[in-house]
């Protein structure tokens, strides 16, 4: 009996271990491990790329370090993974971005995705740009040959349609380069002058650096989403390109304050209401000779955000006017220069949005077309004369899908089976998914593939056939996980993040609330873990804000280092809360313009109305110990928040425009109007409110921010120590918009949770 019972213990015990084993304590997020290079998740591919026969999908893939990164491929068919170029071959031809020392550089490279190598035409050959120096490399033989070896950078390869020739940017210029020979490369716009004791030429010297061959400028890299600006015409006979003037387009000045003698670098940047950079299209051969250049509009202040070829001989190009609210559609003689405007998309009432949605289809005589004319963004295809794209205005088709939802982006196009595929959230503003309709308007399905209720947000990536993308999945509470797929067919997975399930992270309530007009808004509230109506302690809770045009904070999608230090403040007693006002993106042409001409009134009383409406559905969370933060337009939204109401304890504001004075043209004219035709818009300023500051406020600033310049947050400096206002100020030396680097990023959100301790604990 004693020997029974003894044997029952001991399984008791193993039992009871089991389960604490399966019910052990989640692991404890920590700020180091959030911001380490690599971070919870992992470090996901970098440069995906389809080969141009669209049988193969490449990527860089990088130990989480970000130091050794091998090139692979998967087959878009069999899914089998195969080795490109080893991380010896790899570190040669693409070194990883920690090498670029220069914050700036570093951070155009990684914001706008600068491709680490490029495919070439035959599928056979890759381009690489090693910073700067251009290498080709045989996927045959394993083999590289360094093309350039100039003193500059060579930017923006391209190679031409039968890839034997490559076009690049060199100092501002455009130049041609063979892929193989002896010849050397042949300058296609102005040829390097030779030096000389010229007394004029310093003089010739800024005069050059202000003309930018095929070059993209800083203005419109980051409003206007250009990535290049020259394309080779089909059979490679020409190069069309944008020649943009900056001379007199005003320059900011970018102090590094490290050394013991200062560096000072000119930032060429036009601000409201400032002289834009005049730009003009031309055409030159391929093989050198006289530009020719296009006139399309009387008006010399307007935009040319996109332009390309329809076939050989024949181009086009989008002018946007300075108001952005008409947009005209150009087709172009690309011999005689002659051109005619065959569309016009105007919105009045708003702006027209620019995007890569223009579609020549390959029949060459039907192009598609995106427009919010009807309310929402949706798909139209239109007709031209193919033999003479100038004998007539475009013919509007049809529609070829409707309703109350954004259509995000034209995803891809299969001609061979006349299938339109594209992402949309239709259904859900909060999730983005894969649809696809017919050219003939019918047959609209979902693509996408769900897993259950949870749906989360897709994005895809087609090769140029239409027959397979890369497709990108994540949810809230699901990081990314990426797949080459068939429309049809099943996907194979190329990579996946690491779970965060073992944080046990907290799943964010969905609500939804009402504008004091009637208007659907949408939020998200994370509570700390064991809270529920009966608590006696008040929850303190964080306001997290975007609030502008430009993106949402409340999607079913993985929100990367923010959600997972937003975990961790839960995990610490705090309640996190956001919520989309109206003035932010994808919910039609009405909610996104709800807010033109003003920037803080309308976005916040949506939140304060929100807010009210979520301290009754959870009457557990404090009134007087609520809090607010964003970076950027966030950033601007914490400061009108502290300024133009007395709700909020305390607030942290990174990196903020603090008067749309000192924001640049291209995006602050197209909410706000021209600068001209609204004087007491801008004059209504954040800072001009300094003196009504309410709560406890910590600004922060990197001082080589060439987006929004340390200047806004100098300027809100001055005039809170003007209104004797008492708050905290952090600067980040040489960082620019994004404050990156781990122990920079680990640095500030520390400050950061001490920060909500001290104001809100």
């Amino acid at each position: 009996m004693k020997k029974l019972l003894f044997v029952f213990a001991i399984n008791l015990l193993v039992l009871l271990s089991a389960g604490r084993a399966q019910t052990a304590a989640p692991k404890q997020l920590t700020i180091e491990q959030i911001f380490a290079e690599g971070g919870v998740t992992g470090r996901a591919p970098e440069t995906i790329k389809w080969s141009p026969d669209g049988t193969k999908v490449s990527f860089v893939q990088r130990d989480d370090a970000g130091e050794h990164g091998e090139l692979w491929y998967v087959d878009a068919v069999t899914g089998e993974k195969k080795l490109l170029a080893s991380e010896t071959k790899l570190s040669q031809l693409a070194p990883p971005a920690s090498k670029i020392k220069d914050e700036r550089e570093k951070e155009r490279v990684t914001r706008y995705h600068v491709a680490a190598y490029t495919w070439s035409p035959d599928s056979k050959h890759l381009l690489f740009d090693a910073q700067g120096q251009l290498w080709y490399y045989s996927l045959d033989t394993g083999t590289a040959v360094q093309l350039t070896s100039s003193p500059d950078a060579s930017q923006d390869p391209k190679f031409s349609p039968d890839g034997k020739r490559l076009a690049f940017v060199r100092k501002h210029n455009l130049y041609v380069h063979p892929v193989s020979g002896e010849e050397g490369e042949r300058p296609l716009t102005r040829e390097e002058k030779e030096k000389d004791k010229d007394r004029d030429r310093d003089k010739d010297k800024d005069k050059d650096d202000n003309i930018l061959n095929g070059e993209v400028d800083w203005v419109y890299a980051e409003e206007l989403a250009v990535r290049s600006n020259f394309f080779w015409s089909p059979e490679g006979h020409e190069i069309v390109f944008l020649q943009m003037d900056e001379t007199r387009v005003p320059a900011y000045p970018i102090t590094d304050w490290l050394p013991t003698h200062p560096r000072v670098e000119q930032e060429k940047y036009p601000k409201a209401g400032d002289p834009n950079p005049s730009v003009r299209l031309g055409v030159v051969g391929s093989n050198g000779g006289k530009v020719r250049w296009i006139r399309l509009t009387d008006d010399d202040d307007t935009y040319v955000p996109r332009f390309g070829w329809i076939r050989e001989g024949w181009a086009w190009a989008e002018v946007l006017n300075r108001k952005q609210d008409v947009m005209d559609l150009y087709f172009i003689d690309a011999k005689s220069g002659r051109s005619r405007k065959v569309l016009t998309e105007s919105a009045p009432d708003a702006w027209v949005n620019v995007n890569d949605d223009f579609r020549i289809l390959k029949s060459g005589d039907r192009f598609l077309w995106t427009s919010w004319r009807d309310g929402h963004t949706h798909i139209y295809l239109y007709s031209f004369n193919a033999k003479d794209p100038m004998a007539a205005d475009a013919k509007l088709e049809r529609q070829l899908e409707s309703g109350d939802y954004e259509v995000i982006e034209i995803s891809g196009v299969d001609e061979a089976s006349g299938t339109v595929f594209f992402t949309t959230n239709k259904g859900d503003p909060r999730q983005e998914k894969l649809f696809s309709v017919k050219l003939d308007g019918y047959e609209m399905q979902g693509i996408s593939r769900e897993e259950g209720s949870d749906a989360g947000n897709y994005a895809a990536s087609f090769a140029d056939d239409g027959k397979h993308f890369v497709e990108t999945h994540s949810a809230t509470l699901t990081p990314p996980r990426i797949s080459v797929c068939a429309p049809t067919g099943p996907c194979q997975k190329i990579w996946e993040a690491r779970s965060v399930t073992d944080y046990d992270p907290i799943a964010p309530k969905t609500l939804e609330f009402k504008a004091d007009d009637g208007t659907l808004l949408y939020g998200y509230l994370i509570l700390p873990r064991n809270a529920d109506a009966g608590r006696k302690i008040p929850i303190p809770l964080i306001v997290h804000i975007y609030g502008g045009p430009a993106g949402q904070t409340v999607q079913d999608s993985w929100g990367g280092t923010t959600a997972l230090f937003h975990q961790l403040l839960a995990n610490e007693g705090f309640a996190i809360f956001s919520v989309d006002n109206r003035g932010t993106p994808n919910r039609g042409k009405k909610f996104s313009a709800a807010t033109r001409g003003q920037s803080g009134p309308v976005e916040l009383k949506d939140q304060l109305t929100a807010l009210d409406q979520l301290y009754t559905q959870v009457p557990q969370l404090d009134r007087t110990r609520t809090a607010i933060w964003g970076w950027s337009n966030g950033g601007s939204m914490t400061l009108y928040a502290l300024t133009h109401s007395d709700r909020f304890k305390a607030g942290i504001s990174v990196a903020p425009v603090t008067s749309w004075r000192d924001y640049d043209s291209i995006y602050t004219e197209r909410y706000m109007g021209l600068l001209k035709d609204n004087a007491s818009g801008y004059d209504d300023s954040i800072v001009s409110s300094a003196s009504s500051l309410h709560g406890s406020l910590l600004l922060v600033h990197g001082t080589s921010d060439d987006n929004v310049h340390l200047q806004n947050t100098i300027q809100m400096t001055d005039a809170l120590i003007k209104a004797g206002k008492q708050f905290r100020l952090m600067m980040y030396p040489n960082k620019t918009h994004g404050i990156a680097g781990p122990g920079t990023r680990t640095q500030l959100f520390h400050m950061m949770e001490d920060f909500w301790l001290k104001e809100l604990k």
